[in-house]
């Protein structure tokens, strides 16, 4: 018994074999990530450095674009970099503690943006139903109310479901169907029961993003219902919700199909579920400061007063 007790150990090396079925043609992938991820940093910096060089930007409501900007920014580079060398160089080996560490701040990240969209939707609360109240209530010791329960939940949930992944033994494979250290992905390769840690999973699934879109839906209902009745401007109310509203419904589409696709294999290809994972959390670092810098007018006229600065335009023709 002592013998098959040693001979039986976890594993504590990984290879991300994500889109390994491609065989060859498995580098070209390297080409439209690389440029999505170009795309992503270039949209994200320029939004930024807009929103802290003008001082007319420096309202809550686009100090909150500035945050989801850092957190776009910020997501990719926990597994992208890995992912592209992977890609050209064939470079998949991870261990089981850097796998731990990229899954936390992957799905941490994750977290944040739903919240985010929920703080955002707050503040189109309070600027719209409360306009004479707004900046008491945007006032930083007040939104600290709203902040920090949702700060704490998502650093608690989180670490849970990655301590709990930890502690699981690894005894048969250790190749993971993925690009990065995705939950499911690496759960699955376990060689006990993951009972705890589907059910684990599946409640910070409803503790972060379900619960935070019914609140941001309840937010926006009370906003259109309060400008229904009230007579104001239904085109303000609508230009400046309806980009949060985009934004939300396109990251949820996106979750919502990813956590689905892992339990819904019938038919699925691994590909497909793998794309949509990575898409889920790398879309939006793409979309956002797009969305964001068209849609919002104060952000896309100081965007094209930039550009035609250092003659961006000029370059491009």
């Amino acid at each position: 018994m002592e013998a098959l007790k040693e001979n039986i150990s976890s594993h504590t090396y990984f290879f991300l074999d994500g889109f390994g079925e491609l065989g060859a043609l498995r580098p070209f992938l390297f080409i439209p990530f690389s440029f999505m991820f170009a795309v992503s940093l270039f949209a994200n910096f320029l939004l930024l450095y807009v929103i802290i060089s003008q001082k007319s930007l420096h309202s809550p409501m686009y100090i909150l674009i500035a945050a989801m900007s850092c957190i776009d920014l910020s997501l990719p580079l926990f597994f992208l970099p890995h992912m592209l060398l992977s890609f050209l160089f064939d470079w998949r080996g991870i261990s089981l503690t850097g796998c731990l560490v990229q899954m936390y701040f992957v799905h941490l990240l994750g977290a944040f943006q739903c919240s985010l969209l929920l703080w955002m939707a707050l503040d189109r609360y309070f600027a719209i139903c409360t306009p004479l109240y707004y900046h008491k209530q945007m006032a930083l010791p007040r939104f600290l109310k709203f902040v920090i329960p949702l700060f704490i939940r998502n650093l608690i949930t989180v670490l849970v479901v990655v301590i709990l992944a930890g502690k699981v033994s690894f005894c048969s494979r250790n190749v993971i169907n993925h690009c990065f250290c995705e939950h499911m992905a690496l759960v699955e390769l376990a060689c006990g029961s993951t009972t705890i840690n589907s059910v684990v999973a599946l409640i910070l699934v409803f503790l972060v993003p379900v619960t935070d879109f019914f609140l941001i839906t309840a937010s926006y209902i009370v906003i259109f219902s309060s400008v229904l009745s009230s007579g104001k401007s239904r085109a303000k109310a609508l230009h400046t919700c309806v980009t949060h509203i985009v934004v939300m419904t396109v990251s949820l589409i996106i979750v919502l199909t990813a956590f689905l696709s892992y339990r819904i294999r019938n038919n699925l290809p691994a590909g497909v579920r793998i794309f949509f994972s990575i898409m889920y959390l790398f879309f939006p670092s793409c979309f956002n400061p797009i969305i964001y810098g068209i849609r919002t007018a104060e952000i896309r006229k100081h965007i094209l007063k930039f550009l035609n600065n250092k003659n961006i335009f000029h370059i491009i023709k």
